[in-house]
């Protein structure tokens, strides 16, 4: 071997908008497998083959020689930031970023709900939002805060990425950061609106979704899960009573991450946002709805883009999440010195290639005095 040093390790990568966390991964190898940067990786995976019994190189015949890439859980199309990414041996460590916190920034808009609960999908329904402040927001986000049970978004549960009913969660902190009155944003809800038969579908998930919805606060998190008891969720007010009583609650997630609780009665199923409201028709020239801005660190698993839609139930309408972004997962922050910008990539390896292999070195000196440390324990 030459001798030269073969970077290995775990970095961090600024996710762009409208790429997925696969598509990140695979131009992460288009532009490492060629660079003179990962050719001793390259070279000492080409040896190791070699030295393979001929039945491991049989096996391998039709597999192709690539940096060996991975991601410590996926990121949103729709959101930007933090997307963790490992390299070689590093990839054995990614694990440990499916557990640990991480913090968002999400902007949420009411007046609508899609069949995604984002501004990507299709607008189920509409709910009048011109009673919604910021005082109302505020006191909605109370039961969103601690140990919850959040339901995962109905559209995942249908393609099978998710089977349990309520996952329990946890939200460390969570705090508005923005408030958005009406015309002075431009987060709108999507063009494109559900119609006929498939509306009336929409609309009655979303409806049983709502009925089977149980977060609670406190208990143990498989009795929960299995039994679903809601304390804390209720019946969106109407529109002339939300501030006096804005209780509901959200719970889910996926990857995407208590004591028990005493039984509760069965719960009332809440009725839909739009029950005892008439939708917004379209073309109705009314005022542009209210958005927020919201802060949160959370652990493993959890939905922001169903905090977006149960929230909207919390206050009496609909909402949907326009915007994502991912500021921290675990200890790697959004700041320039920390990850490496997406666009850096097709700025040439003599960009990328020294800050890659600055964080590299970083990981492997944490991870080495890491080792230390607990060997002297």
């Amino acid at each position: 071997m030459s001798g030269e040093k073969i970077l290995e390790g775990v970095f961090a990568v600024h996710k762009p908008q409208g790429v997925t966390s696969a598509d990140v991964i695979r131009t992460l190898q288009k532009h490492f497998n060629p660079s003179k940067t990962f050719k001793p990786w390259l070279d000492e995976e080409r040896a190791r083959r070699d030295r393979e019994s001929q039945f491991q190189r049989k096996r391998r015949r039709h597999q192709r020689l690539d940096v060996k890439i991975g991601h410590g859980g996926t990121l949103d199309p729709l959101a930007t930031g933090v997307l963790i990414t490992g390299i070689g041996k590093g990839t054995k460590s990614l694990q440990d970023f499916l557990a640990c916190t991480k913090s968002y920034e999400t902007i949420v808009t009411f007046g609508a709900e899609t069949d995604t609960y984002d501004r990507l999908g299709k607008i189920v329904r509409r709910a009048p939002y011109e009673h919604i402040t910021r005082e109302a927001v505020e006191k909605a986000l109370e039961q969103f805060r601690g140990k919850i049970m959040q339901q995962p978004p109905h559209f995942l549960c249908l393609a099978g990425e998710w089977k349990e009913a309520h996952r329990p969660v946890e939200v460390l902190n969570m705090e508005i950061v923005e408030w958005y009155e009406p015309g002075t944003h431009e987060y709108k809800w999507p063009e494109e609106e559900m119609t006929g038969d498939e509306k009336a579908v929409a609309e009655k998930l979303l409806d049983q979704e709502a009925s089977a919805s149980a977060p609670s606060a406190e208990g143990d998190a498989a009795n929960q899960a299995s039994e679903a008891p809601s304390t804390k969720r209720k019946s969106p007010p109407p529109a002339d009573q939300v501030n006096d009583d804005n209780s509901e609650t959200a719970k889910k997630q996926k990857v995407s991450e208590t004591e028990a609780a005493p039984a509760a009665p069965e719960p009332t199923a809440p009725e839909p946002a739009t029950a005892e409201a008439p939708a917004v028709p379209a073309e109705d020239p009314k005022p542009q709805p209210p958005a927020v801005k919201i802060k949160m660190t959370v652990t493993s698993g959890f939905y922001v883009r169903s905090l977006a839609h149960d929230l909207g139930k919390a206050v009496g309408s609909c909402a949907l999440m326009s915007e994502l972004v991912r500021s921290r997962q675990g200890d790697y922050e959004l700041s320039p010195d920390k990850v490496l910008e997406y666009k850096d990539l097709e700025a040439g390896e003599e960009v990328w290639g020294p800050k890659v292999e600055k964080f590299l070195t970083e990981w492997e000196e944490k991870r080495a005095a890491k080792a230390e440390a607990e060997a002297a324990q």
